[in-house]
């Protein structure tokens, strides 16, 4: 397919549902070749029939990030397959509980910073090798505005986007001399079911799609972006 993403491969993580499912469609409209990402197998099977509606490929890998040793797994079966990796979307995330820092369950603190920092730096130690071997490698992590706002009630959540946003930064300090370039992308409000979770009283149709994120995550995933360490966020609408 031609597009602004034709022929690049794109690994794509939480990719079942939301802003993942609404990334990877469009990258397909765009012309990339999916790496899909999540727990469910039934929830990608049935984003790789829509995908293959638009004319799209899709590599389907069911699979757990918690379990982080498998990420380097992912890895070396992306190189077997394709040699090279061009497009990191690290978008998986959870909410945890909302609740106060002093009542949050230490296996809840665990598993969001798990899954919201520590995967990511997984991500980065697998892929950064497949990303170099790109011509234009672009790494593009999906943060909150709760990373920059001290909102109660929100804490393993917050710190685990606050401690993301850094990682990427120093990831982008880090390739600044390479062809890698590395962005931080925040979506606002979205409805998700994340946000529903978050807000269960809030109407979800009164909420821009996750589909509105579509052309920021093609100008970020193109080989012509030159944006490098940035929090790019997207336009409140």
């Amino acid at each position: 397919m031609a597009g602004r993403l034709a022929n690049r491969i794109a690994l794509i993580t939480g990719a079942s549902r939301g802003i993942g499912a609404a990334t990877a469609l469009r990258y397909a409209q765009e012309g990339a070749h999916l790496v899909l990402v999540a727990r469910t197998q039934g929830a990608l099977e049935e984003l790789d029939d829509r995908i293959r509606k638009l004319g799209g490929q899709a590599t389907l890998l069911p699979l757990d990030l918690g379990e982080v040793d498998r990420i380097d797994q992912m890895a070396a079966a992306i190189h077997a397959r394709f040699g090279h990796l061009a497009i990191l979307v690290a978008n998986a995330a959870s909410l945890g509980v909302l609740t106060p820092l002093a009542h949050l369950a230490p296996d809840v603190w665990n598993d969001t910073l798990n899954l919201n920092l520590t995967v990511n730096w997984r991500l980065i130690r697998a892929l950064d090798p497949l990303l170099r071997l790109s011509p234009a490698g672009r790494a593009i992590f999906v943060t909150s505005g709760a990373a920059r706002s001290a909102f109660a009630y929100w804490g393993a959540y917050a710190v685990s986007k606050a401690g993301l946003e850094m990682l990427a930064k120093v990831y982008a300090a880090e390739t600044v001399k390479t062809a890698i370039r590395v962005n931080i992308l925040d979506p606002g409000v979205v409805a998700t079911d994340m946000r529903a979770q978050a807000f269960p009283g809030e109407d979800p149709a009164t909420l821009p799609a996750p589909e509105t994120l579509g052309d920021l995550f093609v100008e970020l995933g193109e080989a012509a972006c030159r944006r490098h360490g940035e929090i790019v966020s997207a336009p409140r609408r």
